[in-house]
């Protein structure tokens, strides 16, 4: 059976109120599975399958759900309810959940939690938004450097329990201080008299409570970790990043990436459930702001009407051209915006991808002219056709380099890069590209 068939038959069963049938349903699927169903049905239906989930498998589904439909769960749920769902949340996820919550429902939630839960909460909730302190889990077994190894089982053993993670574990000194980690598996296969001291790696990447979390994913995805340490600026232990929240954070990353690249705000909630004026929100800004931009456009078009007019057939090839440049400088641009993210490029390396990427559009330039010079001798003749490959070449050239730089220099300034991606570099090539492509007639054709 399809997802599409699965979804309407929870919503038919909902509709027509078929408790029995719903909870059939329900326990027929995974918690991810679940989740997803839900969050393409309305605020108002989705709680009638919540409420019918088991106590055992509520929590699960609850933590799968994006932020806004968790709000309005909460809000219909009565205080008992609310509360123990909350009290049951991991402390990182808690955080997250209510730092993007109304002040009433954080204001509620933390006056409903027990001391301990709210300790950790607050703790939190006291890090940067985007920062991995907010993201981390303070839910952790911690072992000291002199412990044996047979002690140290006893430790995992005795508060593993109660941890998120116990694959990868944190060794300290004395204050707390990161030693480094080591694998659980290093300690089963280990001698129960050697010393941790002897075999932590003390080379183990490590991230800042208040660095971006983005930064802290990648190093997770590049270095094949399961969870990564989190110190403060005195280097003392105060959680454990793990790779499901890292996952979680890359993909929120590349869907916001995705948008801005195409020329929209992120929406950040799913998409069968997003209200049509949503949408146009989203995108109506950038759109405002792109038609403004292609002003340039028109106003290169009025600045070079005499050529025109004495030369119509140049108008022939702008369409081809400044799709052309458009589209190589959108290439270039996705490709910086996407080697940023994931760290292959840096600011201070500006000169050499302007280098790189030159060449590229110049090769590119010069094998697309082939094909614009037939296509200008066959239509209106060959000094035409010599324009017009000459400016294929300037403009393919021309339109990498504007590609590749904008985003490193958004960065520089401390914008997002995939918000002068696509879109916008287009914009700007379309009217630089035909400033280059007039030029080049009036030299060619001397007029």
């Amino acid at each position: 059976m399809s997802d599409g068939e699965r979804a309407e038959e929870l919503i038919d069963l909902v509709e027509q109120n078929d408790l029995t049938g719903i909870r059939l349903w329900l326990a027929e699927h995974r918690p991810h599975e679940i989740a997803d169903e839900l969050s393409r049905m309305t605020d108002r239906s989705v709680m009638v399958p919540f409420r019918l989930l088991d106590k055992d498998r509520e929590l699960e589904v609850f933590e799968e759900l994006d932020s806004g439909l968790q709000q309005e769960i909460l809000l219909g749920l009565r205080d008992t309810a609310f509360h123990e769902l909350l009290e049951e949340m991991d402390p990182d996820d808690r955080a997250r959940l209510l730092g993007e919550a109304p002040a009433k429902i954080a204001t509620r939630a933390l006056a409903g939690l027990s001391p301990a839960e709210r300790k950790m909460t607050a703790a939190l909730l006291g890090y940067p938004e985007d920062s991995v302190g907010r993201y981390m889990t303070p839910e952790t077994v911690i072992l000291h450097r002199d412990l044996t190894v047979g002690r140290a089982l006893e430790v995992v053993r005795a508060r593993g329990a109660d941890a998120e993670t116990i694959y990868t574990l944190p060794v300290v000194s004395d204050g707390r201080r990161l030693v480094g980690t080591i694998t659980l598996s290093d300690l089963v296969i280990s001698d129960d008299e050697e010393l941790l001291k002897d075999l932590v790696d003390v080379l183990a990447p490590r991230a800042r409570a208040t660095e971006p979390v983005e930064d802290a994913a990648r190093l997770i995805q590049e270095a094949n970790l399961v969870s990564l340490p989190v110190v403060d600026s005195e280097e003392r232990f105060v959680g454990v990043f793990t790779f499901d929240d890292a996952l979680e954070v890359i993909e929120a990353a590349d869907s916001e990436d995705m948008a801005r690249q195409s020329g929209a705000s992120p929406v950040g909630e799913h998409y069968v459930s997003v209200s049509v004026l949503r949408l146009v929100g989203a995108r109506s800004v950038w759109l405002m702001l792109l038609i403004v931009a292609a002003t340039l456009t028109v106003n290169v078009m009025q600045v070079y009407e005499a050529t025109l007019e004495e030369v119509t057939a140049l108008a022939l090839f702008v369409p081809m051209l400044v799709g052309t440049g458009g589209n190589v400088g959108a290439q270039s641009a996705t490709a910086i915006v996407r080697a940023l993210a994931v760290g292959e490029v840096r600011v201070r390396d500006l000169p050499s991808v302007i280098w790189k990427e030159g060449r590229v559009g110049l090769l590119l330039g010069v094998m697309l002219a082939g094909i614009a010079l037939t296509i200008g001798v066959l239509l209106v003749g060959f000094d035409i056709g010599l324009v017009v490959a000459c400016s294929v070449i300037a403009i393919c050239t021309w339109a990498a380099i504007i590609g590749s730089s904008m985003p490193l220099l958004a960065r520089k300034v401390g914008v997002d890069p995939a918000v002068v991606s696509s879109p916008m570099v287009a914009t700007l090539v379309d009217a630089t590209g035909l400033l280059i492509y007039f030029s080049i007639a009036r030299l060619v054709l001397g007029i």
